[in-house]
């Protein structure tokens, strides 16, 4: 073929392809925006597994600093979801709705019994019957098996803040006055800020899966028993 026709096929070609790829991109944008948007409990499941390692401290509200278990559940809120929750374990119980144990997803909140006070603590599940908290003793930010003795025999219950990926209503602690007025849901006693004694300890590896999502795991646990030392809680 002459140099000149070979040209000119190249650069019909290329038209071609051209209003080709035009002709396509009203789709590909159409779909782009009509794709649904990911579920904020993974939102909220990342953000707190970014964070394990976090040094416990009670009181804290920062990662730099440290977080307790109201804490850390406050920081992952806010920061994923724009929510502002209550500053302690018993004062987020009452936000939000009750579910039970076989509707939980990730994001969902998980309750226990920790300071001899229902509702004392709290942590987000992420799913695979696991919750990501901010113990007192352990080295920091972990994750826990919801079936170890120590812990199903302390859970309080669970609740649902994000539902449907939209928050459930607006809290804000003692400036809610619905919050303030609604009690805690079984009538304890108020709870602490957050803290409890670990069990188990981290190894490295691993991976998590639950509704239908696999996540990155940078520590897990081993199982262990009723917490065999007898800790009480520190602070």
């Amino acid at each position: 073929m002459p140099r000149s026709r070979f040209r000119t096929a190249l650069r019909a070609a290329a038209v071609a392809l051209t209003l080709s790829s035009v002709a396509l991109w009203p789709v590909v944008a159409a779909r782009a925006e009509t794709a649904p948007e990911p579920h904020r409990g993974t939102e909220l499941v990342l953000r707190a597994l970014s964070l394990l390692g976090v040094n416990y401290k009670f009181g804290g509200n920062s990662p730099d600093t440290g977080l307790d278990c109201s804490g850390l559940v406050r920081h992952v809120f806010r920061e994923a979801a724009g929510m502002v929750l209550p500053r302690r374990a018993e004062e987020i119980s009452r936000t939000g709705e009750t579910i039970d144990t076989s509707q939980l997803r990730p994001g969902d909140l998980v309750f226990y019994n920790t300071l001899r006070r229902t509702f004392s603590h709290v942590g987000i599940y992420i799913g695979n019957g696991q919750f990501v908290h901010a113990p007192s003793r352990g080295g920091g930010v972990r994750v826990e098996q919801m079936s170890e003795s120590y812990w199903s025999k302390r859970f309080n219950g669970a609740r649902r803040v994000l539902a449907d990926g939209l928050g459930l209503g607006w809290v804000g602690g003692a400036d809610n006055p619905a919050a303030a007025a609604a009690g805690s849901p079984t009538g304890g006693p108020p709870g602490g800020g957050g803290s409890t004694p670990t069990r188990g300890a981290p190894v490295a590896g691993g991976g998590l899966a639950g509704a239908g999502m696999m996540l990155p795991l940078t520590g897990t646990l081993l199982p262990g028993g009723d917490n065999p030392a007898g800790l009480p809680p520190s602070h």
